[in-house]
């Protein structure tokens, strides 16, 4: 099912001082980095030391100038350029799952469209030894340097397919063996009750809509959080987490 590998993708970049030594030790492509005047102290300089390790251009500006790049509030005086975030096959998350002799625990997001939500999935997916990420290509989220940021850097330890079709994606992973769990609160089965030791996809729906119909049709089994609040809803990272984390205590028995 390869539609993800040489499709449109978009140059980027990395801000934050600790976003930009994890992408550094994680052996990514880096056109180049740019630190503010004055910047010397601190982790910058452990910032300048692995760029000149790698042999990466470290071009110093002005203090307004690194703000006028930055696409985040909370740049730290230093900002990485990036080669587009280099999406992968869910055949190569499939893998990735055989080579660790695991079953495959894959997290597909059914339009997240906040980049703050999908960076904390990201970065919680990452944490829990999750062997990949699926997104759609169209009125979702994308991987960008807020992302990043929100991640902690996680984006890039983890696998993240992007896909013309989520239902369709569903669909071959349920033919490679997976069963597919829907999150959705007009359900009977709280999410602790259910059995997650076994290869499975775990759907979290958009924040403001939850999953489509179509995806939602095609789900083995449907799980929700139990609410006792007049709020109705979790956030969508919030949701992803707590059933993430019942499905790793169960997988980790």
């Amino acid at each position: 099912m390869k539609d993800n590998k040489n499709n449109e993708k978009y140059q980027d970049q990395i801000e934050g001082r600790n976003s930009v030594i994890e992408l550094l030790e994680s052996g990514r492509d880096i056109n180049k980095i740019y630190i503010s005047n004055g910047e010397k102290h601190g982790s910058i300089n452990k910032i300048i030391e692995l760029a000149k390790k790698r042999k990466i251009i470290i071009t110093q500006v002005d203090r307004n100038k690194i703000n006028q790049m930055s696409q985040t509030e909370n740049n730290q005086g230093v900002i990485a350029i990036v080669p587009p975030f280099d999406y992968c096959d869910v055949e190569d998350i499939l893998q990735d799952a055989k080579s660790k002799n695991e079953d495959p625990f894959i997290i597909i997001l059914d339009g997240i469209e906040d980049p703050h939500n999908l960076g904390s999935i990201i970065r919680t997916a990452e944490t829990a030894g999750v062997h990949g990420i699926i997104i759609p290509k169209r009125r979702a989220a994308s991987v960008n340097s807020t992302v990043n940021k929100v991640s902690a850097g996680a984006v890039e330890h983890m696998k993240i397919a992007r896909v013309n079709n989520i239902t369709e994606t569903i669909k071959y992973l349920k033919e490679e063996g997976l069963w597919i769990c829907g999150t959705d609160m007009h359900t009977n089965t709280y999410y602790y009750n259910q059995d997650f030791k076994m290869p499975v996809g775990i759907v979290i729906g958009s924040e403001g809509f939850g999953m489509s119909r179509l995806v939602k049709e095609n789900c083995d089994f449907l799980v929700k959080i139990p609410m006792k609040g007049k709020i109705t809803s979790l956030n969508a990272s919030v949701s992803a987490g707590i059933v993430i984390y019942e499905a790793l205590k169960q997988r980790i028995k």
